[in-house]
């Protein structure tokens, strides 16, 4: 669904619609001060008091381009949980010492939240993002601050950041794109917000109703579970410039090193998801299909029950992004699977259709990973073209320690 500038004042929100924004070469041409009702023009945090006096807020609007490098902000459709990250984002301030308050504002929301008294101090969150054509924004849903499955403790993060040598925090937050049904967010609900709050409540959609009166237990996420489809060779190469870029640079380093880009490949894999543990790449010359082993750790998270470990295997492939693994490659990891065991296959470019397909419909415990999840995992690391060949070579030293190693065994390397 889309709406035309002209349409805004009187349109509703509806999830995923997209809102035109004008042709005017200034700030006019902005769509949120003519779709939200006294919203503001700039930043990421767009926020309205209430006209009672009170100095609470009636809304706030989050806005996101999702492509920032250093600042990954995410919605997972399947969960329905967002993350997004505070307004520190330069050094030079104190955590919350932000033009917006925007860091403020979460501490506020996420305080109450925790305490579970006053929320209906919290106000709703209407989510939007860039869609990357002119001013165009799209409406993502309405958001609650935390998620039933995040404990307390980690909905609202403080990190440290290092940017030019200069450390500083930031904030990571974590809300729940509610279910709000079929129907929209009206506008009726967004000025009472505003202008007669006490009574905005009949207004307010069931999933927000819910929400006030039991907390986080109260949080019914919108969830969109996905119906596969053998994703296209364009979805897998898909990434940002800055991706591309990066994906350059790998496939260059380790044009004529495949065993090199074994090691990179673990560690890629170690940062897409921390429970990957204790990788061992298999001697260059004997790898049997299988260039790494390791495990799969799940644990409650205490000192005193083992965790379980699931055994994986992985192959990795540096390919040029016209090169695809296909069914020989994938059959190769698949015929050295052991019982219990599952495999990665993780390449610089994509897998063939077919073997993909085979993949899937064989059901083969395969985990699959190609160019654009390779771009996605290094940009929710902070890696980029900045700073890819200090990583790179990091990775390198501790691989050519490996092979010396092997060679004082006496062994040959692989041809």
């Amino acid at each position: 669904m889309e709406y035309s500038f002209d349409e805004l004042e009187n349109a509703d929100l509806v999830i995923d619609a997209i809102y035109k924004g004008g042709t005017a070469p200034n700030m006019s041409a902005e769509p949120f001060h003519k779709l939200i009702p006294r919203c503001e023009n700039s930043g990421g945090f767009r926020k309205k008091l209430r006209e009672d006096g009170s100095g609470k807020y009636a809304y706030i609007v989050l806005y996101t381009s999702m492509e920032e490098l250093e600042w990954p902000d995410y919605l997972d459709e399947e969960t329905g949980i967002f993350r997004y990250y505070g307004d520190n984002r330069e050094p030079g301030r104190e955590l919350t010492d932000t033009k917006k308050h925007g860091n403020k504002i979460l501490e506020l929301v996420f305080g109450l939240l925790n305490e579970g008294i006053k929320l209906e101090d919290i106000p709703p969150f209407f989510v939007f993002k860039k869609t990357g054509n002119g001013r165009d924004i799209q409406f993502l849903g309405l958001a609650a601050p935390g998620n039933p499955k995040i404990s307390p403790d980690k909905d609202l993060v403080a990190f440290w950041r290092t940017v030019k040598e200069k450390r500083f925090q930031n904030y990571e937050a974590y809300f729940t794109i509610l279910n709000t049904g079929e129907k929209p967010i009206t506008k009726q609900w967004i000025n009472a917000l505003i202008y007669d709050h006490k009574n905005s409540w009949k207004y307010a959609p069931d999933a927000w109703k819910k929400f006030v009166k039991q907390g986080r237990n109260g949080i019914d996420a919108l969830k969109a579970p996905r119906i596969f489809k053998v994703p296209s060779k364009y979805n897998q190469l898909q990434s940002d410039v800055e991706g591309n870029r990066c994906l350059d640079v790998i496939r260059t380093h380790y044009k004529d090193n495949p065993y090199g880009f074994e090691a990179c490949a673990t560690n890629i894999i170690s940062k897409m998801d921390s429970h990957f543990v204790d990788f061992s790449l298999t001697r260059p010359w004997r790898d049997g299909g299988r260039d790494a082993i390791g495990y799969y750790s799940i644990s409650a998270g205490g000192k005193v029950n083992y965790p379980l470990k699931i055994d994986c295997a992985l192959e990795a492939k540096c390919y040029a992004s016209d090169i695809a693994v296909r069914v020989r490659q994938m059959s190769r990891l698949i015929s050295r699977i052991r019982y219990r065991q599952f495999g990665i296959m993780i390449t610089t470019s994509y897998v063939d259709g077919q073997a993909y397909k085979e993949v899937v419909e064989d059901g083969h415990p395969i985990l699959i990973v190609t160019a654009s999840d390779i771009a996605g995992i290094l940009r929710n690391n902070a890696i980029d073209s900045s700073n890819i060949d200090d990583w790179l070579r990091t990775i390198d030293h501790s691989t050519n320690r490996l092979e010396a190693y092997y060679h004082h065994l006496n062994e040959s390397p692989r041809n």
